[in-house]
């Protein structure tokens, strides 16, 4: 027996994420239930849209711009060692629309967003608001969990094909104002280049991406332990978790649709 005692660290560590797993999967079903379900609280999902996509508008707009900007002008400079500076207009708009585009504004909308809601929850959890509303015969994942999950699923999406435009028009103006490209051959190389495939990927992404933050917020939240100690905990491993499963899913989708 005492030979395996370092190992039982690492056994309950994989119980334990496992369990943890379970319980999310459980959380995402019931979530998933509630939202295709009737009564549904279109205040609720309104509201949730407001706070999650037009409220997060700036945010992801100037991460998008300086993103592409950033991307023009590393990739110039890499071509530069080749003689391949002409592909810039291509590289930028397939990496802005497949990948930057969907996980930086992701990324920016976990620690926003997911952020927002576990606090949110939390404080819900702790002042016994969620009790309150079992006592009004209210369902809270069909009050709470749905209208955010709904709400993530049709506006981080939208989010992400507003910074596919910014962060596109981002590169192409340091590559027309620094780099002395031609605005129109830039406009036209990019154009011919990029497939509704690009753009399409990167939208599905976009919408697992945004059930996950909306999915870690609610979770995390709903789960909050009692104290402001506990709501500030759950805060950060919403933040953390969605950031990390944003990453585990986009290599996911992303070998799915190479």
């Amino acid at each position: 027996m005492s030979a395996l005692n370092p190992i039982a660290p690492i056994g309950q560590a994989v119980l334990g994420l496992l369990r943890t797993a379970g319980a999310i999967s459980i959380f995402a079903w019931r979530g998933i239930r509630a939202m295709l379900l009737p009564p549904w609280y279109f205040g609720q999902v309104g509201a949730q849209l407001m706070r999650i996509g037009f409220y997060s508008l700036p945010v992801v707009g100037l991460t998008a711009v300086f993103t592409g900007a950033a991307l023009a002008l590393n990739i110039y400079t890499g071509g530069a060692r080749f003689n391949a500076e002409q592909f810039v207009p291509n590289i930028v708009v397939i990496g802005i629309t497949r990948e930057l585009g969907p996980v930086l504004a992701s990324l920016m909308l976990a620690g926003r967003v997911s952020a927002a809601m576990a606090a949110e929850i939390g404080a819900m959890r702790v002042t016994e608001q969620i009790d309150a509303l079992h006592t009004l015969s209210t369902d809270p994942f069909r009050f709470l969990v749905a209208p955010r999950l709904l709400a993530a699923l049709i506006s981080v999406p939208l989010l992400v094909l507003i910074a596919d435009i910014i962060g596109v028009f981002g590169g192409y103006g340091v590559s027309t104002v620094i780099l002395d490209f031609n605005g129109a051959t830039y406009i036209r190389n990019t154009l011919d280049f990029m497939t509704s495939g690009d753009v399409t990927s990167g939208l599905i992404k976009a919408g697992v991406f945004g059930f996950i933050i909306a999915l870690m917020g609610c979770y995390h939240g709903y789960n909050s332990a009692r104290g402001a100690q506990g709501v500030g905990r759950a805060t950060t491993n919403a933040v953390v978790s969605a950031a990390i499963l944003i990453f585990a899913a986009n290599y996911t989708l992303t070998t799915l649709f190479v």
